[in-house]
Order: C-alpha cells, then sequence, then structure tokens
C-alpha cells in the first residue's frame, strides 16, 4: 500500500498522463456531413488569418515607401525573397508534420499526433538557432550580390536580413503550430494568434520603422525587429499553452521528450520535398529578381516588383495558401477515416472556391491598378507605369495559382510532396527563366516579358496539377509511425 504522499505523486502522474493520451473529440465535420462546409470551416480562417497577416507586410511597404522611397520598398522586397527560401526549407518539416497530424487526428490517435507535433517542435528549434541564424547571418551579403540588388538598396536590405536570420525562431514556432492546429481541425485558434500577432507587429513596425518619442527610426531593420518581436511573444505564449493544455494538440506525450529520431526520419520524408519545391519556387523568384535587376531601369522595376507582386498580389496568393492549407488538412483526415472518394471531392470543392476569389481579386488588378499602387507610395512615373503593367498581367495570373494551389494542397494532404516538386522546377524555373534567358539574349529583354514568363509558368502549374491530381495514384500511399507502449 501506498504511503499518502507517494499515492499523491502516482495520482498526479496517471492524471498527467491522462491528459496526454486521453482522446479529445477531434471535428468530426470534417470527415461527415456536408463537404462544402467542411472547406469553408477550414478554409475561411485561415484566408482570413493570411490575408491578416498579409497587413504586415502591406504597413511595412507603406511605411517605409512614404518615409525612405522606393529604394526603401526595393530593399524589403530582395530581402525577403533572400529570407523566403530559406524559411520555406526550414518549414518543410511542418508540412510533413501537417500530412501526418491530418492523417492521424482522421484516425483517432491522439498520442501519434501530439508525439509528431512535439519532434517537429525541437527539429524547428534546432535548425533555427544552430544552422540557420550562424549561417544567414554571414551569407547575407553574398546572397544580396547575387540576386544582383542594387548598391543603394543593399544598404537598407542587409541590416534587415541579418535581422531576420538571427531572431526568427519565434516565427518557425508559429508557423509549426498553426499547420499542426490547423491539421488537427482548428483553423480559429492559429487565425485569432495570427491576427494578434499582426497587430502587435503593426505597431512595433511603425514605430521601429519611423521612429516614435526616444525611440530612433530604424528605416528598414525597424521592419524586421518587429517582425522578430512579435513572433517571439506569441510563441513564447503558444510553447506554455502546448505544455499546459487546452489546445486540440500538445507537445506532452507518453514517448519522453527525448529526439525521436524514427519520427523525425518521416517528417523529412513527407516534408523534404515540399522544402525543395518551396526553395524550387524562391530560387525561381531569386533569379527572376536578378531578370528585373538587369533591366536598363532597374531600381524602379525591382520596386514595382517588390509593391506588384510580393504585396499587392499577395491578396491572391495568400488566400491560395490558405484554401491549399485546408485542402491538406481535409484530404488527410479523410483518408485517415479511409474515406478516399470524399477526399477527392474535397478538391475539387476547393478549387472552385479559389477560382471565385481569385476572379474577384483580380477585378481590381486590372481595373484599378493605379490607385492600389499609390497606397504604398509609388509616385515615380517610370516604376507607376511598369507597376501597372504587371497588375494587369497578374488579374490573370491569379486564377491559375489559386487552382494550382488548390491541387498542390490536395496531393500534399495525400502524403504524395513529390509531384508537386517535380511540377514547382518545371512551371516556376525552368519555364519562366527560360523564357527570360531566352529573349534577354535574342531581342532584348524588357519589362512585360518577365511579366508574361511568370504568367505562362503559373499556367503550366496549374494544369499539370490537375492532370497528376486526377490520375488517382496518391490513393496507394501509406502515413504511420511506430505505435509505442508508454
Amino acid at each position: 500500500m501506498a504511503f499518502p504522499k507517494e499515492a499523491k505523486e502516482q495520482t498526479e502522474e496517471v492524471q498527467a498522463d491522462q491528459e496526454t493520451v486521453s482522446p479529445k473529440k477531434y471535428d468530426r465535420s470534417i470527415v461527415e456531413g456536408s463537404l462544402g462546409k467542411a472547406v469553408w470551416k477550414l478554409a475561411a480562417p485561415t484566408v482570413i488569418a493570411n490575408i491578416f497577416g498579409g497587413l504586415q507586410g502591406l504597413v511595412d511597404h507603406i511605411v517605409v515607401g512614404n518615409i525612405i522611397g522606393y529604394k526603401g520598398n526595393a530593399a524589403l522586397g530582395a530581402s525577403w525573397q533572400i529570407f523566403l527560401v530559406v524559411v520555406v526549407f526550414v518549414s518543410s518539416i511542418f508540412i510533413g508534420m501537417g500530412i501526418m497530424v491530418a492523417r492521424f487526428a482522421g484516425a483517432g490517435e491522439t498520442d501519434k499526433v501530439n508525439r509528431t507535433v512535439y519532434q517537429a517542435f525541437i527539429t524547428a528549434l534546432f535548425i533555427a538557432i544552430v544552422v540557420m541564424a550562424p549561417i544567414g547571418y554571414f551569407a547575407a551579403p553574398g546572397l544580396l550580390n547575387l540576386a544582383n540588388v542594387d548598391a543603394a538598396v543593399q544598404s537598407e536590405a542587409l541590416p534587415y536580413l541579418r535581422t531576420m536570420f538571427l531572431f526568427s525562431s519565434g516565427m518557425m514556432i508559429f508557423f509549426m503550430l498553426s499547420g499542426a492546429l490547423r491539421s488537427a481541425g482548428d483553423a480559429k485558434t492559429p487565425m485569432i494568434l495570427g491576427m494578434t500577432m499582426t497587430i502587435l507587429n503593426v505597431i512595433f513596425n511603425i514605430i521601429l520603422i519611423s521612429g516614435f518619442g526616444p525611440i530612433p527610426s530604424f528605416g528598414v531593420q525597424g521592419s524586421a525587429m518587429g517582425t522578430c518581436i512579435a513572433s517571439g511573444i506569441i510563441a513564447l505564449y503558444s510553447a506554455w499553452k502546448l505544455w499546459n493544455g487546452g489546445w486540440v494538440i500538445s507537445i506532452r506525450n507518453k514517448s519522453g521528450y527525448a529526439p525521436d529520431f524514427s519520427v523525425i526520419r518521416k517528417l523529412f520524408q513527407f516534408g523534404l520535398p515540399a522544402g525543395i519545391q518551396g526553395i524550387a519556387m524562391n530560387i525561381g523568384g531569386f533569379f527572376m529578381l536578378s531578370f528585373v535587376g538587369s533591366l536598363a531601369q532597374s531600381a524602379a522595376a525591382q520596386a514595382a516588383y517588390a509593391i506588384g507582386y510580393s504585396q499587392i498580389f499577395t491578396m491572391v496568393t495568400l488566400t491560395s495558401l490558405g484554401l491549399m492549407g485546408a485542402t491538406s488538412a481535409i484530404v488527410g483526415q479523410n483518408l485517415g477515416a479511409k474515406n478516399p472518394e470524399r477526399a477527392n471531392a474535397a478538391v475539387h470543392t476547393a478549387a472552385r472556391f479559389g477560382v471565385i476569389g481569385s476572379i474577384f481579386v483580380g477585378f481590381f488588378l486590372f481595373f484599378f491598378p493605379q490607385l492600389l499602387l499609390s497606397v504604398f507610395g509609388t509616385k515615380d512615373p517610370v516604376t507607376v507605369e511598369i507597376g501597372i503593367q504587371l497588375l494587369r498581367v497578374l488579374s490573370v495570373s491569379g486564377i491559375f495559382v489559386s487552382v494550382a494551389l488548390t491541387y498542390t494542397g490536395g496531393l500534399q494532404g495525400t502524403g504524395d510532396t513529390k509531384s508537386p516538386l517535380f511540377i514547382s522546377i518545371i512551371s516556376q524555373v525552368i519555364i519562366p527563366l527560360g523564357i527570360c534567358f531566352v529573349i534577354k539574349h535574342t531581342i532584348g529583354l524588357e519589362p512585360l516579358h518577365i511579366w508574361l514568363a511568370i504568367l505562362a509558368g503559373h499556367f503550366t502549374r496549374c494544369l499539370l496539377s490537375v492532370l497528376r491530381f486526377n490520375q488517382g495514384k496518391w490513393q496507394n500511399i501509406k502515413v504511420d509511425i511506430e505505435t509505442t507502449t508508454g
């Protein structure tokens, strides 16, 4: 018989273990009932969160454009494009995590969900702090040179880029958490956290970019400082919440807290192709930026590209990425629940939502481009002319992007991350860069040629993604990890 103190300790241990492994009631409407409502239930909060989060970049460019000018906008756009190449690779484990979490949640396997989340959490922190921060800091000048960024723009871009590399672990945790919650069927919590982070970010960025009272103006670097502070606050709260419970996911699990390389290998098995895909796409964007920088009026073209493609066009891409994440989660959960027909239908339903949204946004891009550019303080006549040209091309391109991303989400949700990789290499690297290269060495490259090359890449990605998903080979992909006995 246990002594009272020992009995109390044993009871507390049992209660803690029960909190960890007791099955939570996952949202069954994702795998049952109206499919349209299921898609909307996950997609709407994700889209809102993405659009709201996009305000951060909009505010940054608006403040920087009005205080520093178009060179500041070019610095933000160029450095963010470079930073994305690295961040997307690190975030690849979150895609692998999302595939596994959705499949396990659909099957009601709670401990496998939590084990996966914890291993993704510690892996992301290790990569962000031990690998990404030191290498990114010292490689930043060379990366800016490789992107053919104008010398005057580099002086603003370098401090921003180094700050982001050094203090991005908070952002990594937020990305991980959002993907895990959404894959488990909770899209509202990451929406609330994302909106809170964006509000904090906007406040910090306005203060740090422009200066306030005794706080000096840090210019473009102030944007990075505000982003890192805001995401760090949310990350600390999220880590506390993941440990203490209250969400549909947790980092507590009965398998212990040492690195589990069998799970980590699965994270990279599913996530690494998606990470390479993201790198390929961003390398494509990186060299596309280099082509933009090679134009006769490079600074104006880079500013138009940064504002038009990296900011205004995010009204399409952020919405489509929300649909992509929601589609991946719904497909994964339905496959976990042994319902492949519903998984298949979910992708087609989500694509219809995407087309409607992109047509709506495209209307404003085509008919009111100058008004949208003016919001960012764009007054230089050459920049305005090039920007109008870009936005009108993107008004069409957005339809193809929406469909492509939705079907990419469907493929990833099944565990097929290799097909989107090859599709992206063809459509986002070979085709647009090949077009620009040929034109540059024949008739001479102009801004419109680059914009049309981007359109050709988006169309190709859309076509190949739809064809690949409709082949149905994804139905035989298995997603699982070993069951532990405690």
